[in-house]
C-alpha cells in the first residue's frame, strides 16, 4: 500500500534542505521557496513511497543511493532561459568585445558560466560566427550545476516558439525547423554545434580545468546568492579572465559590495584590466 505524502514541509526539514542547497550549490533559499520545494521533491517523495520530507532527506544523506543528492540539485536549481536574453549583452559582443579581445590565429573563448539548457551559449556562438566566421579558431564552453539540463542542452532541440528571439538572418545561418520526427522543433547547425561543448560544473568548487576565457557569461545567478558567496565567485572567475576580459552579468544584478578589480564599462559588464 502507498504511503500517503503529506503535502507539507516543517521548518526543521525546509531548514535542512536549505542548508544542503546552499553548501551543494551557493543557493540562499527564502522561506518563500517551501512550496518550490514541495512542488519539485515530491515526485521523488512518491517515487521511494515516502510521507515527509525528513525521511527522503536521511535517505540523501545516507550512501545507499548516492545519485539522489545530484538528482535532488537539478530539481532545486532553476533553469529559466531563452535565445538573446537581455540582447544587448549579444550587441555589446558584437560590436566592441569580440573587436577587442579576438586576435588573428589565436582562440577566443567564451564561457557561459550558468547555461542552463544551453540557449546563452548558442546565442554566443551564433554571434561568433557571424562575427568571425565558423573557420576562425574559436569556442563557446557551457556549464551548469545540473547534469539533467547539461544534456538537454547537448541535444540542441527546442520547441519552434523559441525562433522568435532570433532575428530571420541568423535563423537561415545558423538553425533548421525540424521535420518528421522533430517537426516543431528548433535544431542549432551542425557546424555551430561543433564549436560548443558543455560541461557539468559547481562553479563554487574548482574550475580551474576549464582555462581562461575573452569573456564570461555570469548571469541571472547571483540573484539567488549571499554576498559571500558572490564575493567567492568573482573572485575564482576574475581568475580566469584573460587580460582586458570582460564579465557580464543579469541587468538585474549587482556587484555592489563586492571587492574586485574589474572596471565597470557599462551596467552589469565588467572589464578586467
Amino acid at each position: 500500500m502507498n504511503a500517503i505524502l503529506n503535502s507539507t514541509i516543517t521548518d526543521k526539514e525546509f531548514s535542512l534542505f536549505k542548508d544542503m542547497i546552499y553548501q551543494q550549490a551557493g543557493i540562499n533559499m527564502t522561506p518563500a521557496k517551501k512550496s518550490l520545494v514541495i512542488g519539485r521533491l515530491g515526485k521523488r517523495l512518491r517515487h521511494y513511497n515516502f510521507s515527509n520530507f525528513s525521511d527522503y532527506y536521511d535517505l540523501i544523506i545516507s550512501d545507499k543511493y548516492p545519485e539522489e543528492i545530484q538528482i535532488t540539485i537539478d530539481l532545486l536549481t532553476t533553469n529559466e532561459t531563452y535565445f538573446f536574453r537581455e540582447e544587448k549583452h549579444f550587441d555589446l559582443l558584437k560590436n566592441k568585445i569580440i573587436p577587442d579581445q579576438h586576435k588573428s590565429g589565436q582562440i577566443f573563448r567564451a564561457w557561459s558560466a550558468a547555461s542552463s539548457s544551453g540557449q546563452e551559449a548558442y546565442t554566443i556562438a551564433m554571434v561568433l560566427a557571424d562575427v568571425v566566421g565558423l573557420n576562425t579558431p574559436w569556442e563557446v564552453i557551457g556549464s551548469d550545476i545540473s547534469s539533467r539540463i547539461i544534456e538537454q542542452a547537448r541535444a540542441a532541440v527546442y520547441p519552434i516558439k523559441e525562433a522568435e528571439n532570433i532575428s530571420q538572418h541568423l535563423l537561415n545561418k545558423y538553425c533548421l525547423k525540424g521535420v518528421r520526427s522533430q517537426a516543431g522543433n528548433l535544431l542549432i547547425d551542425k557546424l555551430v554545434r561543433k564549436k560548443v561543448s558543455f560541461h557539468h560544473r559547481n562553479l563554487l568548487k574548482n574550475c580551474n580545468d576549464m582555462g581562461t576565457f575573452d569573456v564570461i557569461f555570469l548571469r541571472n545567478i547571483m540573484i539567488y546568492f549571499d554576498n559571500k558567496t558572490k564575493q567567492d565567485l568573482v573572485n575564482k572567475l576574475t581568475m580566469q579572465l584573460n587580460s582586458g576580459g570582460y564579465l557580464i552579468i543579469g541587468h538585474s544584478e549587482s556587484l555592489n559590495q563586492i571587492i574586485t578589480n574589474l572596471q565597470l564599462i557599462s551596467p552589469s559588464v565588467y572589464r578586467k584590466e
